[in-house]
């Protein structure tokens, strides 16, 4: 991670924003029909829940390195971005025309990045990466590609959830893609659901990561590293649950509001374990691997 960049001295934040209210405008035409309809469809569901928290982060930090974007202001070639927003223009229109969440959501980003290049400029992009890196979570990955890369992931925590639930005395078994518990049946897709939710606690763990430990590249990198671990510990914590939710309780309350809470409160737990991380690491690194303090 790059140093944190405040804002400059003397530059009004608001002012590096607000006097730019037509391109803001013309923006926001494009934005708010997206926003809708991510609303409608991505956000519902548990692998894009952390969209709407990405989207209000994202944006404050950009109002936060207002006053930096303005500092390093030289505007970027009209032709350069002239292109890429045609192109994305054109990504945009196709997308929302065929119903390409993903697509669309790709298009107005890019339209976005290349609006900020006409007014700013790319010194000045490049100085305040973070937040334009952090808004790109928000982008949903396909379904066919997030099934791909978190299959191996949900076979394994599946396993090792059930493995250990046996191992408890529990009468469990794992066939396939189906949970065995007493009389129920869980599949090991809807079980496994929380590995979906990985990219979300990647994102929101970066945004931790660079506003307490910014300035040290290292660290931000090392700690970054055990996301993923966090992650799998915390689905198979999940799984668990939901598992002796089925067995003590029955299927309708393990697949119901139940579902739904175990799913939140798991996140917060994964979260608590990044926070748990970071406290203890420094410990175990040598003086110069150290964040400051």
């Amino acid at each position: 991670m790059s140093e944190r960049v405040l804002p400059a001295v003397g530059v009004p934040p608001r002012q590096a924003w607000v006097e730019h209210w037509p391109l803001l405008l013309g923006f926001a035409t494009l934005a708010i029909p997206t926003v809708s309809s991510l609303s409608k469809q991505v956000w519902t569901r548990e692998s894009g829940a952390h969209g709407p928290i990405i989207l209000a982060t994202g944006a404050w930090l950009l109002w936060r390195q207002a006053g930096s974007f303005r500092a390093l202001q030289k505007p970027g070639s009209v032709w350069i971005a002239g292109l890429v927003l045609g192109l994305s223009l054109l990504l945009y229109g196709f997308a929302r025309a065929f119903d390409f969440i993903s697509l669309e959501m790709a298009g107005l980003y890019g339209a976005g990045l290349a609006m900020l290049y006409a007014l700013f400029g790319a010194a000045a992009m490049l100085k305040n990466w973070f937040p334009l890196f952090y808004l790109g979570f928000c982008l949903p990955p396909p379904g066919w590609f997030l099934d791909r890369i978190t299959a191996p992931l949900k076979q394994f925590v599946s396993s090792v959830a059930t493995g250990s639930l046996n191992a408890a005395g529990l009468p469990i078994a794992r066939e396939g893609v189906t949970i065995h518990i007493a009389q129920y049946q869980l599949l090991v897709e809807d079980a496994c659901s929380g590995m979906n939710s990985l990219i979300g606690l990647f994102a929101i763990s970066l945004l931790y990561i660079y506003l307490l430990r910014g300035s040290s590249l290292r660290y931000s990198g090392i700690l970054t590293l055990f996301v993923i671990p966090i992650a799998i510990v915390g689905n198979i914590l999940r799984i668990i649950v939901l598992v002796m939710l089925t067995y003590y309780f029955g299927e309708q309350v393990a697949q119901g509001f139940a579902h739904f809470v175990a799913g939140i409160f798991l996140f917060a737990v994964d979260l608590l374990l990044v926070f748990a991380v970071d406290a203890v690491l420094p410990r175990f690194l040598p003086k110069s691997w150290r964040p400051a303090s």
